[in-house]
């Protein structure tokens, strides 16, 4: 047993606190904007413009013209306010996002981050990773605990190209949630009947007792 994507969302979802403005990066963080918390007013915010981000519409809800980040339809609150990229970006590099919720490749101990590129494979661009990581208060990461081979993805060095370094603050996975701490990592907690032992097992980097 482990947790789904659609569990780990709601996990990291959990992370929200009443006030916070949060970013949400493109993947399996966008799902977090389908389980705020009951009682908890955040405004999600989209480097390409736009804050007040709804949850995911229905099929007879959607609007092309309505997309985040990472080209997903979304849907708009009576809030929403909408920018250009300049001004996203401003909010962003001058501290004003509370926190960010990013997908991996890898992680390290440390709380150095590798979420852009796989050397030889073609990408259009780092996105807005680089600039978040560097401008939020809180970084989260959701991501499985180890890729398609079984191999951890939590590791004591990262090997692809980083992102920023001693930047994430929590990592949430399938098997449970880790902190970055001073010497390595703190178990926080163990996903529905994920044994101590198999999380451990699973992970290459440092996990204090």
């Amino acid at each position: 047993m482990a947790w789904d994507r659609y569990q780990m969302a709601a996990r990291a979802a959990e992370e929200l606190r009443d006030g916070m403005y949060v970013n949400l990066g493109i993947g399996m963080p966008t799902l977090v904007a389908n389980y705020i918390p009951s009682g908890i007013d955040v405004t999600l915010q989209s480097e390409n413009g736009m804050l007040g981000i709804g949850p995911f519409p229905r099929e007879d809800e959607v609007d092309p013209d309505l997309i985040n980040a990472g080209k997903q339809t979304i849907s708009e609150l009576k809030q929403s306010a909408y920018f250009d990229s300049a001004t996203s970006f401003a909010m962003i590099r001058g501290g004003k996002i509370a926190m960010a919720i990013l997908g991996a490749m890898e992680v390290s101990q440390n709380g150095d981050l590798a979420n852009w590129m796989i050397p030889g494979k073609l990408v259009k661009g780092m996105g807005g990773a680089m600039d978040l990581v560097a401008g939020v208060k809180r970084v989260v990461v959701v991501m499985d605990h180890t890729n398609k081979a079984g191999q951890s993805k939590i590791l004591r060095e990262c090997r692809l190209p980083l992102t920023g370094r001693n930047v994430v603050d929590r990592i949430i996975t399938n098997l449970g949630v880790l902190d970055v701490v001073p010497g390595g990592l703190r178990l926080i907690e163990l996903a529905d009947g994920v044994a101590d032992e198999e999380l451990r097992d699973a992970t290459e980097a440092h996990i204090l007792m």
